[in-house]
Formats: C-alpha cells, structure tokens, sequence
C-alpha cells in the first residue's frame, strides 16, 4: 500500500473484475430481494464475506435496507484470517479500490477511533490480502454511491477486545451518521442439519441483540461465527448508539447453493436499527 490505494485483492476471483459485470449482478441480487417498507434507520449492518455466488445474495438482504441512504461514515469490522496480530488493526489513510472505483478512508473518524482505543493500532499492511472487508465495499458503493469508510481488522475476538472496540466506537462517531457492518459468515464445515441448528443460537442472539450471550455460546462452542467478534463489537456499539430493534433478514447455507448438504458454511444478513420516532424524523 506504499502508493496510498489497497488494490483488489478479491476482484475476479471472489467477485466479478468486470465493473460492468459486478455492478449488474449485485443489481440482480437486489432485484430479488422482496420489497419491504422501512423500519426504521439502520445502525448496524451484518452480512457475509464468502464469494458472492455463495452468499452475495444473502448479503443483498442486508444492504438494500440502506439503499440510497446517506451517511457521513461507514466503519466496517472484519475478522482477520491471514494474519494474527493482538486487539484490532485499523487502516487510517488511502482508500480501497474494487472494479468500481476507489473508496477513501476516513483519515479523520479513524484517527479518533485508535485514539480512543486501548487494543486498536494503525497497521495498514494486515489490511493487503484480507477479503473481510473488502468484499463488502461493492455491494455499498453500489447501494450508497460516494462514501468514505473506516476499516477495522480484529485480529483477537476476545471479549476484552470486542467491548473495547465498542466503546472506541462510540466515542469516535456518537452524534453523527455512522452506519457499521459486521463481516461474518457463520458455522464451518458441518452437515446441513447441524449447521441450521448451531446458527439458530446466533441469529437468536442477534435478534435480541445480546452479544455477551453471543460471546459466551461461542465461547462453549454452541455457536460458531468467524466473524463473532465484529458481530458483538456492532451490537455493543449499536446500542450505545440508540439501537433498539435488529432484524434477521435472511438466513441460509452454502448447501442451499450448491446441494452439497454434506458440510456447509452457514450466512445471514440482518439489521439493528432504531425505530423512526413519532414525527417520522430520522
């Protein structure tokens, strides 16, 4: 990243390299969404990172519920898979660039977020082949246009870690329009009827927003998320934000894309959002 850009680390191979192609089929995966009326405004995000022929149509579900919204940030948490490091990593200048162009950090949120951290540093290389967060970034250049975001590494999920990035959070962005996203995809390699079953527990806990209680099930191993700790560190920091309604709006499995039942990898997509007030304001 010595030029400033993180360059594509995905394109072409998890998703399309194609502008044209990447852009018409996420627009595909949003035409198959249901339409639904709005139910409040979205604080939080959560949504898969596998493929897009695996999951991008779960992830849809999750990012057309702020399609044409405008926020001043988006900060997006993502669990690290090829480089371990302690606390949470943040990449603090620059911007990433997929076959749609190239979205800009938020230098200035980032700043005050590992200012205000006690595990969070500012170490961009960890950032180069991750795919956690960037595989979300087409799906909200497409659904929000020109946006600048924060990206955020966690390389331990730890409770300690989780309740410190919430916390940073919160005192980096409170009064202002932040939308968070959550990178997870959910249970590993287990048969189709005991992924259903493990997964339940999570969606559970994210519908009643009650990340401890997501924490200490994985912990246990009842549950399983790769990304349980961006899960819980959004819900933290959602409700101290004033989130106080979540929604699962869609669950599957990769068994359901491709008939292998055998050993599956579990997604969601879902919401915690604040309800509209009674004058309609936001």
């Amino acid at each position: 990243m010595k030029s400033g850009i993180r360059k594509s680390a995905i394109a072409g191979t998890w998703y399309p390299g194609s502008s044209r192609v990447l852009a018409a089929e996420i627009e595909k995966y949003f035409r198959n969404v249901p339409k639904s009326p709005p139910r409040g405004y979205v604080v939080s995000l959560i949504a898969p990172h596998a493929g897009y022929v695996y999951s991008g149509q779960v992830a849809a579900y999750a990012y057309k519920e702020v399609r044409g919204q405008a926020y001043d940030s988006v900060v997006i948490i993502g669990p690290s898979h090829r480089a371990y490091f302690p606390g949470c990593s943040v990449c603090s200048r620059g911007g990433f660039e997929t076959p749609l162009g190239i979205v800009p950090v938020d230098s200035a949120t980032a700043g005050r977020i590992i200012a205000a951290g006690l595990t969070i540093s500012d170490t961009p290389d960890v950032h180069e082949q991750e795919h956690s967060i960037e595989i979300q970034l087409p799906f909200l250049q497409v659904a929000l246009g020109t946006f600048q975001f924060v990206p955020i590494l966690m390389g331990r999920q730890d409770r300690k870690t989780c309740e410190d990035l919430a916390e940073a959070l919160v005192g980096a962005v409170v009064g202002r329009n932040i939308l968070i996203v959550a990178s997870s995809d959910l249970s590993h390699y287990h048969p189709y009827d005991e992924a259903v079953r493990m997964d339940s527990g999570i969606l559970k806990c994210i519908e009643e927003i009650r990340p401890d209680d997501l924490l200490k099930d994985m912990e246990r191993g009842l549950s399983e998320a790769c990304g349980g700790g961006p899960v819980a560190a959004a819900m933290k920091a959602a409700k101290k934000l004033g989130a106080d309604r979540a929604a699962v709006l869609r669950y599957a499995n990769s068994g359901d894309v491709t008939g292998d039942r055998s050993s599956v990898v579990g997604y969601a997509a879902a919401m915690i959002y604040k309800r509209w007030s009674n004058s309609g304001d936001r």
